[in-house]
């Protein structure tokens, strides 16, 4: 959405999950799945949000893994100790193991499991696995994680598709920090076991977030920073009705100002925004800055396009100089306390946001603009009924803003849907259809109502309507990329689907989600060498912490079903074909 979150434009938010690796709150593990499991008519399981109940650690494994954490007979077999043979011997000492184990005695249910596998002939490969995962069972819950390993590892060798054992030494390896080795592990055991164990689904989600969370903040730490397209910041500017500094872009006459503040608005008109933050830098270390009445609106400025080059803590320095001043106009101060809550939201400190959009309210409380953007950030936290009436204000304040206008008809809309009430949804479409009339020239008008006749399975009337926002909008690529998805779930187009997107890649050689949906598709269609190239574009422009974590997840998903095919070999083809 643009603005608030300083995320894609409002033609990114929650789409039709015809490709669940795409959508942002889905588990990218499901996306994994989808990726080999897309014709099988079997139903998924539903993507969770947030923490599962079951999903909880305790002693290193989940509450719902404890339940199956060995293997066992059901009765225990009984075996008369003067006939049995070695494997019945090794069997009752995994028995007898097993009963330590469920009344919490794990060093002595080691000690049984130690004489199973002692006893154990070497040829009966599959029980000594069976015995090794046992022990292993109960080293994870002394939290003993290198014997947890050591034990799984020599299970595989024993039973290379064992994936009770692979899941096990997932979880010991996400314990050690060996987040990489965790997730081939815990996708090969996903892929082995059909993508039904809802266990291993949840801590594939979480082990790919938590890898791509550490992958993220290395590579923003040493990322080159690259301003986003002139389309991007354009729209970003045209979200902000009371900003005083976008506000004199309208203005011919800048005699009134400093000439360094001149060159500088005149610089933004022109979209040279490569030049902003240095020419403002300029005007604020020049001798006379402590004399310039227009010095907050020059560091203003400057704030913002730090914010949107991603220096963050730049940014973050000079919004609490604005804000800290106790001279500063107060819409200047209002309209930093706005972007910087912004700012805090794409840092994941929801918190310190909700503080700044409080504080700008408590200032302003008439500013449409402070209202917007924090139901925009509502909205992608899924706080529905708070982004209702943050909308509603927006609306009141700003009535003549299409944008607003139609955002709230789309959070009326995702309201009814959530609580199945047909009669908000209806009237909900009812508004976007006078939204045509009110706003003719809005282009999130047909975006949002394309998308909403999506999910609705209307593909022909969403198509046309995909159709009339690029009309109005031709240099949007995100409606491209939309229309191009729009293809694939209507009729399974492809190649259509990738001329849309392709054509937005050439209108936007910056559309981060362009190169993040085409590399979903090259996944899919086998091309997975190439979907990491794309994957690799998407990361050179990407901008928040959050859509660098994300597009980490689907590129590590990608690379290991690269590495899965080797170590799995014909297996993983043979498990889609069945499945499928």
């Amino acid at each position: 959405m643009t603005g608030a979150s300083g995320a894609s434009s409002v033609t990114g938010s929650p789409l039709p999950k015809w490709q669940l690796a795409l959508a942002v709150a889905a588990p990218v593990a499901l996306g994994f799945g989808y990726m080999y499991y897309k014709n099988s008519s079997k139903p998924s399981p539903k993507p969770g949000r947030g923490k599962s109940k079951n999903s909880s650690k305790e002693n290193g494994a989940s509450s719902a893994d404890k339940q199956i954490s060995i293997d066992s007979d059901y009765p225990p077999k009984k075996i008369a100790s003067e006939t049995e043979t070695p494997l019945e011997r090794a069997q009752r000492f995994k028995n007898e193991g097993n009963e330590q184990f469920r009344i919490g005695k794990y060093d002595e249910a080691i000690i049984h499991y130690n004489n199973a596998i002692e006893t154990c002939p070497t040829e009966n490969t599959e029980d000594l696995a069976t015995f090794y995962q046992n022990r292993a069972a109960a080293y994870e819950q002394l939290k003993k994680y290198s014997a947890v390993k050591e034990d799984c590892t020599k299970a595989l060798e024993l039973k290379p598709r064992y994936a009770k054992a692979l899941l096990r030494r997932a979880r010991a390896m996400e314990q050690c920090g060996e987040l990489e080795s965790a997730v081939e592990d815990v996708s090969a055991a996903c892929i082995l076991e059909r993508f039904s164990n809802q266990t291993a689904l949840l801590m594939a989600d979480r082990v790919l977030k938590e890898l791509g969370k550490q992958q993220g903040m290395e590579y923003l730490a040493n990322k080159k920073l690259v301003m986003p397209s002139k389309y991007f910041i354009k729209t970003y500017i045209i979200t902000f009705h009371k900003d005083p500094v976008f506000l004199r872009l309208h203005d011919t006459d800048y005699s009134n100002l400093s000439p360094g503040f001149a060159k500088i608005l005149e610089c933004v008109k022109k979209q040279e925004y490569d030049d902003v933050i240095p020419l403002c830098t300029e005007e604020i270390n020049s001798s006379e800055s402590d004399t310039l009445p227009h010095k907050m609106e020059v560091l203003l400025l400057r704030a913002t396009f730090y914010l949107l080059l991603g220096q963050h803590d730049a940014a973050i320095e000079d919004f609490g100089t604005i804000i800290n001043s106790d001279t500063v106009a107060k819409a200047i101060k209002v309209n930093a306390l706005i972007k910087r809550a912004s700012l805090f939201m794409q840092l994941e400190n929801s918190d310190k946001s909700f503080c700044d959009f409080e504080a700008a309210a408590e200032l302003d409380p008439e500013c449409g603009d402070i209202y917007h953007h924090r139901a925009q950030v509502n909205l992608l936290m899924e706080k529905i009924d708070e982004a209702r009436e943050d909308f509603r204000k927006a609306v009141e304040f700003n009535p003549n803003f299409g944008v607003a206008y139609v955002q709230k008809c789309y959070a009326d809309y995702r309201y009814g849907l959530m609580r199945d009430n047909p009669e908000v949804m209806a009237e909900a479409m009812e508004n976007f259809e006078e939204a045509f009339e009110k706003f003719p020239d809005c282009p999130e008008c047909y975006t949002l109502y394309a998308q909403m006749l999506t999910e609705r399975h209307k593909f022909e009337e969403a198509d046309t309507y995909f159709a009339k926002a690029i009309e109005k909008d031709p240099n949007n690529a995100t409606v491209y990329v939309h229309r191009g998805l729009l293809q694939l779930q209507w009729n399974g187009d492809v190649d259509k689907a990738i001329e849309y997107i392709n054509k937005a890649l050439e209108m936007d050689d910056k559309c981060e989600y362009g190169y993040e949906t085409l590399g979903t598709i090259e996944v899919q269609r086998g091309n997975v060498a190439e979907a990491i190239k794309l994957f690799d574009k998407a990361l050179a422009v990407g901008r928040s912490a959050m859509e660098v974590m994300h597009i980490f997840s689907l590129r590590n998903a990608a690379k290991t079903q690269l590495t899965l095919q080797k170590r799995l070999g014909s297996d993983i083809m043979m498990i889609h074909q069945n499945a499928s």
